[in-house]
């Protein structure tokens, strides 16, 4: 996670000291903007980086700042040892699915990087509630609420870039507090 957090800040910092350009895109829009992002997410509650996949869709709320509502999904397994007197002890799996549903908020300062009308920047806060399932191999009969489960409060802190391989397709990097992703950004 550290050396990916490095190679974004030399990434972004490179970006933004080297590719700023006279068209600075000051009447640009960013809404319209369907988001799909393949990347790891990090809980401590379950000790391991995982998969996660997130869809979002922007739309214009004031100059530079949008909404989007948002919904992901991320899932794993882990094993549980245990046995009592009418069942022998073996390691038992559950898995956990989680689906975050909410809404994104983004602020881009291209006007204020006077970056080329190639980039984009921003920063972005996340918020919104996570739906669990959780499911045990049968034969399970222990307590089901031994493992730490998601918070159902879903809230991430976001900084990102977009670079724009045509008016309507770009792809982008975004780190977070919880989930960083790269993806495809589909302009409509």
């Amino acid at each position: 996670m550290k050396t990916i957090k490095i190679i974004t800040f030399l990434i972004f910092a490179t970006t933004c000291t080297g590719l700023i350009a006279q068209d600075s895109g000051v009447n640009e829009k960013y809404g319209n903007t369907l988001n799909l992002g393949l990347g790891i997410g990090y809980y401590g509650y379950i000790g391991q980086s995982i998969p996660v996949v997130m869809l979002n869709y922007e739309f214009d709320i004031a100059k530079s700042f949008t909404l989007a509502p948002f919904i992901g999904a991320y899932t794993y397994s882990k094993g549980y040892y245990w046995g009592d007197k009418n069942n022998a002890y073996k390691d038992y799996y559950y898995r956990e699915t989680v689906i975050p549903v909410g809404m994104k908020g983004t602020y881009y300062f291209d006007n204020l990087l006077k970056a080329s009308s190639k980039w984009d920047f921003y920063v972005a806060g996340s918020l919104g509630f996570a739906i669990t399932q959780t499911t045990w191999d049968s034969g399970y009969y222990g307590d089901k609420n031994i493992y730490r489960r998601a918070n159902p409060l879903y809230a991430n802190v976001h900084i990102g870039s977009e670079f724009h391989i045509s008016q309507k397709f770009g792809i982008f990097l975004d780190l977070s507090s919880g989930v960083s992703t790269f993806g495809f950004a589909f302009h409509l």
